[in-house]
């Protein structure tokens, strides 16, 4: 069973020079759904939900569902790539593989257009992965509900691995997230006149300072936690102290002991910033993932059964701090999310990352077998 991979190679060029923000993929929705309409329609539903497109595939003597999902989103990042296919939309790249992840679920859903197995196929194009998190209001929405896998899948592609491996582990395999934003409020004033003013940067800076000690010693070593804060700003001009501060950052734990813990010991120490710079602080945590905790079940059968077909290298890899909100679906219904081998120097969210197109059709053929044979 060989599948030509060239025309998904082109409908993820396509792809990549459309990216757009969370649940604003209007673009992305309308081409997926003008590439549909040129499918054979006999076997095939389509419904749409918010910027998001669901497929179900009918099957020949269904007894259950089976569901693939794919992201659709692009990061607000400059893109710095070599492509001359490069990003059309200013400021938006897709920079974390989704353009991958939706053309090789348009390669597998077409075999299987054309193709008919006994069970249903549901092919699920979410939007809002990087944020507000498009996953759980979706799989709370009637048109998802009524069509409703029994078992789910998904993939995402790793800078790290040479094409033709997949990696992958039961259980957790990316961890608990938390976005983190923090606005602190004090006095401003003149820089020659520091008595008179509440500093917000040097409140930030001892804020920051303080939040590093939270993972070393207030969460258990043999766990594993992280905070970071990526961004502060503060301050409007260099002989005035600033008014306000604003730190941004993300939380990331394998498990929600330590998330809530975490938290916690945040809005204490938020507090004592409050009282020792004599300032009014607010805390956002942003949109909040799920670990990844694929089906022990499902994870060792398809590492099986790809041990025994030989179609790709397995790695059975570590757990990641990476967050996923596709992690809210196995929560609900079993399955499993694999990483899919690149090979690029440059990490997710990197303004230069290029993954090895070759891996498109390395997951349009593994993807298509394994259904085939999970079906039969």
């Amino acid at each position: 069973m060989r599948i030509n991979a060239k025309p998904f190679v082109e409908i993820r060029r396509e792809l990549h020079k459309i990216p757009e923000p969370g649940f604003a993929e209007f673009k992305t929705q309308r081409f997926l759904l003008d590439y549909l309409a040129t499918l054979p329609q006999e076997r095939i539903k389509i419904k749409t939900w918010r910027t998001g497109i669901l497929v179900k595939i009918k099957g020949s003597n269904p007894s259950k569902r089976l569901g693939y999902r794919a992201d659709m989103d692009g990061l607000p990042i400059s893109e710095e790539t070599s492509y001359e296919f490069r990003s059309t939309h200013p400021g938006f790249m897709h920079a974390c593989g989704h353009d991958m992840h939706m053309a090789i679920g348009l390669g597998v859903l077409t075999y299987f257009a054309h193709n008919q197995v006994k069970d249903d196929l549901i092919f699920i194009f979410q939007p809002a992965e990087e944020g507000p998190g498009g996953a759980q209001p979706l799989l709370a929405s009637e048109e998802f509900q009524e069509w409703r896998p029994d078992a789910i899948f998904a993939l995402h592609i790793a800078p790290e691995y040479p094409v033709g491996t997949v990696a992958l582990k039961p259980g957790i395999l990316f961890a608990n997230t938390s976005e983190l934003f923090i606005d602190l409020i004090g006095k401003g004033g003149h820089a020659a006149f520091p008595h008179t003013a509440n500093d917000m940067v040097i409140a930030a800076a001892h804020l920051a300072t303080q939040l590093q000690s939270i993972v070393s010693r207030n969460i258990d070593p043999l766990d594993s936690a992280v905070i970071t804060i990526g961004k502060i700003e503060g301050g409007t001009k260099q002989n005035i102290i600033a008014e306000k501060a604003r730190l941004e950052g993300t939380i990331r734990t394998l498990s929600m002991e330590s998330m809530q813990k975490i938290k916690s010991r945040i809005e204490a120490l938020v507090r004592g910033t409050e009282a020792g710079f004599e300032c009014n602080a607010t805390i956002d945590y942003g949109s909040n993932y799920c670990q990844v905790y694929n089906n022990e079940d499902l994870t060792r059968e398809f590492m099986n059964w790809v041990q025994e077909h030989n179609t790709v290298t397995l790695i059975e890899c570590k757990t990641a701090m990476t967050g996923e909100d596709f992690g809210y679906f196995l929560s609900e219904i079993p399955g499993f999310l694999f990483w899919l081998g690149v090979n690029t120097p440059y990490g997710l969210h990197h303004a230069k990352i290029e993954p090895n197109e070759e891996a498109i059709e390395v997951a349009i053929q593994v993807l298509t077998q394994y259904l085939t044979w999970k079906t039969s």
